[in-house]
């Protein structure tokens, strides 16, 4: 697979929680020459992302993030503040709680509550699967499907690990048609990627993929 063709399925990302305007305007500048498919930064920098770049890239931001266990009501807030800013793609993070608790009716409400809120942006449903068993995984696949989400996400970075290739390939045989697949956290390689991609994962959470290509095109590789 060309490289070009992995960058279009890259959510190229900077979450830190240090992260200045300066190195989100490099981000901004990385996904329009490299044409990822968006840029994945903090809610307080979208405005000027959205602003910075225009039409040229879409603008990703994260919602309850990273541990998922706000209110429905705060999480409804920062979606809506996060769209009126230029917000195109929602990544938002489940109650984990609830998912342990199997109050599966209360996430359910909260993920449609949210892509109502989105209307026809983007909603990206992260499940946090280090935190999941397997049956906990396959129940959020009908979770995320029944509430018409339009991913579901297997990690925010944050926890113990990230994505890998087996829980693409579970999400694959359980979520239904209307629902794509973004992997995300610890994607460090071309060759990683480009598999997670031939598993059927629509999107890349990562910040390396692109580290990777400007330092090829540094070396002359």
């Amino acid at each position: 697979m060309k490289i070009k063709e992995i960058l279009k399925h890259v959510d190229h990302t900077l979450l830190l929680q240090p992260s200045t305007w300066e190195e989100i305007k490099q981000i901004c500048d990385d996904a329009m020459k490299y044409g990822t498919a968006s840029v994945c930064i903090p809610p307080c920098y979208v405005k000027q992302a959205a602003e910075y770049m225009g039409e040229k890239m879409a603008v990703c931001t994260v919602i309850g993030f990273p541990n998922g266990n706000m209110t429905t009501a705060v999480k409804e807030f920062e979606t809506k503040d996060a769209i009126a800013n230029g917000a195109s793609e929602i990544d938002m993070v489940i109650n984990i709680g609830w998912l342990k608790d199997k109050k599966y009716e209360l996430i359910e409400n909260e993920i449609r509550t949210l892509k109502a809120a989105c209307g026809e942006k983007i909603l990206k449903v992260i499940i946090e699967t280090c935190f999941l068993t397997t049956e906990e995984k396959i129940k959020m696949c009908e979770i995320v499907t029944a509430a018409g989400a339009d991913y579901i996400k297997t990690s925010t970075g944050f926890g113990g690990s990230g994505a890998t290739f087996e829980d693409i390939e579970l999400f694959s045989k359980h979520i239904g048609p209307n629902v794509k697949m973004k992997a995300a956290g610890g994607i460090s390689s071309l060759d990683d990627a480009e598999k997670f991609i031939s598993l059927g994962a629509d999107r890349l959470g990562t910040s390396r993929i692109v580290k990777i290509v400007k330092n090829e095109e540094a070396t002359g590789y």
